[in-house]
């Protein structure tokens, strides 16, 4: 490289010089015990793939870095950390395909994406860096698991108890006793639906099947019940509607969240099945049991609806029907939830040969089967009321079942359908007639309470979180199962139960993990019995609901984070992350961290207090990246073509975070450019590609200072970028950067003073550049810490402004007044303008309009 080269902007060697410098002086680590205030930034940590970063991954790290660098230049002590969400199925079907052992695939894939991260300047703190596939980290994730097996819901106290303070009843058999202790655990098994591949051998996530058949294969799927791990989110249903309140989200994600939740308020009502007087089954009375958030409409009761797989539907199927039904059934479990509950598909169902007896008025009313009713959503059973709700009344069109009108619209809406959703008046109600929806809510969920068939109750959409996979690459659960069924698990100083080496990879084809067929590792005995190790993994999702609190302490080997140092960092003061994880990562997370806090273990209700989505970066072409459409962006080209700088400049430059937007690599050449503007404002590197330079300062750079109006553009920029970070608007904050930058080039005269504040400001969006300067500018030390400039409110407002003077809304002219000029003096001098006089000369002013800042406006005739 020859000497004229380094006199420009060799972002290269710049950037390499200053991602050694930071790393090898530890500049961004974060220190536990600090006087300063704390600021603790996230990035939702990435899955490290194969094909590793593309151009729309950095986008969030490279907002949340400005925002980090900021706040340690403004005085805060800065946690600003990375890891990796390492398990998961990709790397386990790669081992199944390729025979390699999935730790080498995450590995190198880790190594590569780390190397990424780096090659982008983000200030990490590379010091707590966390993996959820090792041991050390793992070995935590199971001691939280531990504390929701070992833990019971209260709900007179509205938190959970340790297992050991269930008050349990007197004379239960040690099975008996078993069975009640699992069955109030925060972490339990059950009987779940689950997609089941035959040929396969294994349960398939309902995202690897596509319209009834496996995604790898095109082999057919079906459902069937299989032992599962659950957690019991739905006891914190509650919690997590209400302690949204004071986090600082968009509307829209609160709104998913609480929609997910789903809480309704209704009743719950008892309809008797119509048995033949005397029979076995008349003895039995059985009862189904549904939830309505209308009970007003019961009289509008014409038929029922059970899920094929309600319990009650093999007692009560007629004979004549059995066949249609078991037909129906089998169908219907060769699909999943989501097909079962698409709203446009085409309603289908099957009359079982039963009734029930409607409990308001004493008609019997046939019952169905339909796939669209989930034996998991509610009590798996339905009345139906097609005159007001769409979905009965298109099922009851198909099927010619009844239809009977009980809400008349209080005023003249349109319900030409034969379907008014709304509330009304009753009629066709008996005694109810006349009453509004909300008076007849009332009085008939007393009348079904007084009667015992029913309660007023509260229900919720969220269902418990089925917490286990069968799969390898998974963290094991800390369970062992004992002959007589106990569930025992391992004592919490006994972890990590680390996974096993495995030769083969393939599903056991029983629907158990690979893990069923290590015998020596499956059988053990444990505390003087032999015991069963359990086979299922944990859910991906179980390394990420906790990581930003291992962040906080990742070195520690005796505990998952010291409570000293989690009650100085949390709660995360930003969290930025795709609105993918706008509902279920930020769900489960929210759950687990209430858990800890009612262990003791967390100080706050709420893990992260303000979190932003950024939007998605599409290709050139306007589409999605992906491999198969040919539109990936890889960074490392950017990188080595325009700097990391110039890409971190992009990104941001290229409209609002939180909107969507194409790549355009003209774009990226435009940062470059206004870099090399930069770059050469402060550094005399030629005029041209003639002239040499000497590599030092700018000779316009001194100490003469700044006139007025460029003084007041430096303090304008400083209050705009400072404003427009802490509004997370980085492409403005950009654009003015670049006025300024236009304009002091022009200049004579560079005060320096002036230059090593833009460059402070400028820094946390191009810090590889930014350092470089700041030496140039004569300092030493890295400027990471330096104290963000400050700005003179006075000199950011104009002494000056521009006015249009407008003539019957037509332009005429253009002034220039004091910007504390009142409006009689403006109004004058707009009519004294030479040009104005010209359109309104014969004619009489009628009025003058002045819009402050902006314009005057007369109206003459």
């Amino acid at each position: 490289m020859s000497t004229e080269e380094t006199y420009r902007y060799n972002f290269n060697e710049i950037e390499k010089k200053w991602q050694g410098f930071w790393e090898g002086n530890k500049t961004f680590a974060a220190l536990d015990v600090c006087e300063k205030p704390k600021y603790y930034v996230l990035d939702m940590f990435p899955y490290p793939s194969g094909e590793g970063l593309h151009v729309g991954h950095p986008e969030g790290y490279t907002a949340s870095d400005i925002v980090a660098r900021q706040k340690r230049m403004a005085g805060f002590n800065v946690l600003h950390p990375m890891g990796y969400d390492a398990f998961g199925l990709p790397a386990e079907q790669y081992a199944v395909k390729t025979g390699t052992h999935p730790r080498i695939t995450t590995e190198k894939n880790i190594n590569n994406i780390r190397k990424q991260i780096k090659s982008l300047g983000f200030s990490y703190d590379w010091d707590r860096e966390v993996d959820t596939t090792k041991p050390e980290y793992y070995r935590w994730t199971q001691w939280i698991f531990l504390k929701l097996f070992n833990s019971y819901y209260d709900s007179k106290q509205n938190k959970a108890r340790p297992i050991e303070e269930l008050e349990i009843p007197e004379g239960l058999s040690d099975v008996q006793r078993y069975a009640y202790i699992d069955d109030h655990r925060l972490a339990y098994e059950a009987e779940t639906p689950v997609n089941w591949c035959p040929a396969l051998g294994t349960v398939l996530a309902n995202e690897e099947v596509i319209g009834g058949v496996s995604e790898r294969g095109g082999h057919p799927v079906i459902r069937r019940p299989m032992r599962q791990w659950m957690l019991r989110i739905t006891k914190y249903a509650e919690r997590l509607i209400d302690d949204l309140e004071g986090l600082d989200w968009s509307y829209g994600i609160k709104k998913l969240q609480i929609d997910w939740v789903g809480k309704s308020i209704g009743a719950e009502v008892d309809f008797k099945v119509d048995c033949e007087p005397g029979s076995m089954m008349a003895q039995q009375e059985p009862v189904i049991r549904v939830f309505t958030t209308r009970p007003d409409t019961l009289f509008g009761a014409t038929y029922m609806v059970l899920s094929p797989e309600h319990p009650l539907v093999d007692e009560i199927v007629g004979d004549q029907e059995r066949l249609a039904v078991e037909g129906y059934r089998a169908e219907a479990a060769t699909k999943s939830d989501l097909d079962r509950t698409d709203l446009s598909k085409d309603k289908s169902g099957v009359f079982i040969g039963a009734y029930a007896i409607n409990p308001v008025n004493g008609e019997k009313v046939p019952i169905w089967i339909s796939d669209y009713v989930l034996a998991s959503y509610g009590t798996g059973a339905i009345m139906c009321v097609p005159a007001h709700d769409t979905r009965d009344h298109e099922f009851a069109t198909k099927f010619d079942l009844p239809i009977i009108e009980v809400v008349q619209p209080a005023h003249d809406e349109d319900a030409s359908d034969g379907c008014f959703t709304g509330d009304g008046i009753a009629v066709n109600s008996g005694a109810y007639n006349g009453l509004t929806t909300p008076e007849f809510k009332e009085k008939i969920s007393h009348w079904l309470e007084d009667n015992g068939i029913g309660k007023k109750t509260i229900n919720y959409k969220l269902r418990d979180w089925l917490f286990s996979r069968q799969r390898y690459w998974g963290e094991p659960f800390p369970i062992v199962h004992a002959e007589n069924g106990e569930v025992i698990g391992i004592k919490e100083n006994e972890l990590p139960v680390a996974l096993p080496e495995v030769e083969n990879y393939q599903p056991s084809g029983t629907g158990e993990s690979p893990l069923a067929n290590i015998t020596e590792w499956l059988n053990i005995e444990y505390e003087g019995k032999k015991v069963r190790r359990e086979t299922n993994t944990m859910p991906q999702w179980a390394g990420s609901c906790w990581y930003y609190l291992r962040y906080i302490d990742a070195m520690n080997d005796k505990a998952p984070f010291d409570k000293e140092k989690e009650k100085y960092w949390m709660p995360v003061d930003l969290y930025i992350g795709g609105a993918e994880h706008a509902v279920l990562h930020l769900l489960y997370a929210r759950f687990w961290h209430k858990v800890l806090y009612d262990a003791g273990w967390v100080s706050t209700k709420e893990p992260f207090q303000k979190l932003i989505n950024q939007g998605m970066i599409l290709g050139s072409d306007g589409q999605k990246m992906s491999k198969s459409r040919g539109n990936v962006v890889n960074p490392d080209a950017v990188i080595n073509n325009y700097g990391a700088d110039s890409m971190r400049l992009y990104e941001m430059f290229m409209g609002p975070l939180s909107a969507t937007k194409p790549w355009n690599m003209q774009g990226v050449e435009g940062v470059h450019r206004f870099l090399q503007k930069v770059w050469r404002m402060i550094i005399d590197s030629g005029e041209d590609q003639f002239t040499r330079g000497t590599g030092e300062l700018n000779p316009a750079i001194n100490d003469k200072p700044l006139e007025d109006k460029d003084l007041r553009l430096l303090h304008k920029t400083i209050k705009k970028v400072t404003e427009d970070i802490e509004n997370f608007a980085f492409n403005t904050a950009i654009s003015q950067m670049m006025i300024f930058t236009n304009e002091l080039s022009k200049l004579k005269n560079r005060n320096k003073k002036a230059m090593e504040a833009f460059v402070l400001i400028l820094a946390p969006f191009a810090p590889h550049l930014c350092e470089e300067l700041w030496q140039k500018l004569g300092h030493q030390d890295t400027l990471a810490y330096e104290p963000w400039p400050a700005y003179d409110e006075s000199l950011t407002e104009d002494t000056k402004i521009e006015l249009i003077v407008q003539v019957n809304g037509k332009v005429r002219d253009k002034i220039t007044m004091p910007a504390d000029s009142d409006e009689g003096t403006i109004k004058q001098a707009a009519q004294e303008s030479v040009k104005v006089q010209q359109h309104t000369d014969g004619k009489t002013i009628r009025k003058v309009i002045v819009i402050k800042n902006r314009l005057v406006n007369i109206v003459a005739n």
